[in-house]
């Protein structure tokens, strides 16, 4: 029997007009009745691809049947046996290329917009109250977290449930990781998203201990030798962030995307009450094209600088998500694709004054499978501006595997560890995340956090 085409319900949003002059959150979301319409386009698939594509694998189907019939809580509660960070993933998850990439329904007209139900059945659970809960007893066995971040949260929460005695410890002085430093307040707020699934965590008997960097403080090994932890999780993601090497680099206005997001999502600076600094441009350059650099970009562009974003490849070959790149291009942001920095222009005074690249063209594919870009000779040209912001990707910060005895690193000093238990080359220690796999994104983090929770439970299960 033929389906029925249904249109996809549309989110509302802020106009771009308004948005690209103020920091609040850009999506609106569905409400409740938009919610259950939406839920009732599911076509309830006996095989559901939607949950293999999900990397927490979320029971979608389920939760989407008890949104269609108005039971929210039932539908949270299915949401939260799998992730620990449901609003959270509403918001941030690629579910175009995850599990709105496998919908069925894609195949008649749109597929289901599973990311903003989910953001719908968190955002109600917060407001009526609700909470996951941990374990009624715990087990004894006590397991320490490096990193409140996205695999850090989730492998805490897992455990939690499983009746561990869990504490977290934070090099910050907020948990929350790159949900709290690096996506800005109009993708995911702060106070109201992050700070509430932290606290959720925390209700189900997880301790958070910030401002703690292990590895000075302590190191894992003493951790383990003179606390008394059974088992460690590094979840301390990928912080440390990648240059070019061309001339000009040292100058001033020149940022990496972690300093100058850090600034103004974690310290706050787009905010007249925090006194934080940070550099205002009135033309700023973002070189890079991930989701990382789309979130440089239209902060730059908030803070009041006309902004113009320089990418090797072509807009096909963009890695940043298409709706982050739709909602920039709405905003003003300016595209200059298939160019190549080559020199930042330097004033006398040591300012930033400009940038020189090259035009580029795409050959043959590389080993990432993607076109090659390649220099067009004698193509150089020069764009004034008072800022570059650097957005090329971010690699582990060595601290944490330097000051641990027998873990081993790989030559792009991630940590080596089992992709399906977590498990490294130390006994006892697990890792995920950023910290193995180098830059990713929450959900993928996420999931390397699950992974290492069951792994941990089976190790100490088994000891």
């Amino acid at each position: 029997m033929a389906v029925e085409k249904m249109p996809r319900v549309p989110v509302r949003e802020q106009a771009p007009e308004v948005r690209a002059h103020n920091f609040e959150e850009v999506c609106l979301g569905y409400n409740a009745e938009e919610a259950m319409a939406e839920a009732a386009r599911c076509l309830n698939c006996k095989k559901p691809m939607c949950v293999a594509g999900c990397p927490v694998n979320i029971q979608i189907p389920d939760f989407i049947q008890q949104v269609k019939e108005g039971n929210f809580a039932e539908a949270y509660k299915i949401i939260t046996n799998s992730s620990a960070l449901p609003a959270v993933c509403g918001r941030v998850c690629p579910q175009e290329s995850q599990c709105e990439g496998k919908c069925i329904r894609a195949r008649i007209d749109e597929p289901i917009a599973i990311g903003k139900l989910e953001r719908f059945v968190a955002d109600w659970a917060k407001e009526n109250n609700i909470r996951p809960v941990g374990a009624e007893t715990k087990n004894g066995h006590k397991v320490a977290i490096i990193g409140a971040g996205p695999a850090g949260l989730t492998c805490a929460g897992d455990l939690a449930k499983l009746g561990y005695d869990v504490t977290i410890f934070e090099a910050l002085h907020k948990a929350g990781g790159v949900l709290s430093y690096g996506i800005p307040e109009f993708r995911l707020p702060k106070d109201k998203i992050v700070a509430e699934e932290v606290k959720n965590v925390e209700s189900m008997g997880v301790k958070i201990v910030t401002d703690y960097v292990v590895g000075k403080a302590k190191t894992i090994d003493a951790l383990m030798e003179t606390e008394g932890f059974e088992a460690v999780f590094i979840g301390s993601g990928a912080g440390l962030p990648m240059f070019m090497g061309i001339p000009g680099e040292n100058a001033n206005g020149v940022f990496s995307a972690n300093e100058y997001l850090t600034r103004n999502n974690l310290m706050k600076a787009y905010r007249d009450d925090y006194d934080t600094p940070i550099f205002k441009a009135k033309t700023a350059v973002i070189v890079g094209g991930g989701n990382v650099a789309m979130d440089a970009a239209r902060t730059a562009l908030r803070l009041g600088a006309d902004v113009h974003l320089v990418y090797r490849r072509s807009l096909d070959e963009l890695p940043a998500r298409k709706e982050e790149v739709h909602h920039a291009m709405e905003e003003g942001v300016q595209f200059d694709v298939l160019c190549n920095p080559t020199e930042i222009l330097v004033d006398e005074e040591g300012w930033v004054k400009g940038i020189r690249c090259i035009r580029m063209e795409l050959g043959e594919p590389d080993a990432s499978g993607r076109r090659r870009p390649v220099a067009i000779e004698g193509s150089e040209f020069e764009m004034e501006c008072d800022a570059v912001i650097m957005s090329l990707g971010t690699s582990p910060n060595p601290l944490i595997s330097s000051t641990t005895i027998g873990l081993d690193i790989n030559k792009k000093k991630c940590i080596i560890a089992s992709e399906e238990t977590g498990q490294t080359s130390k006994e006892g220690v697990f890792a995920g995340g950023d910290a193995v796999t180098g830059a990713a994104t929450v959900i993928l983090a996420m999931g390397a956090g699950k992974a290492a929770a069951k792994g941990i439970h089976e190790f100490l299960s088994n000891k």
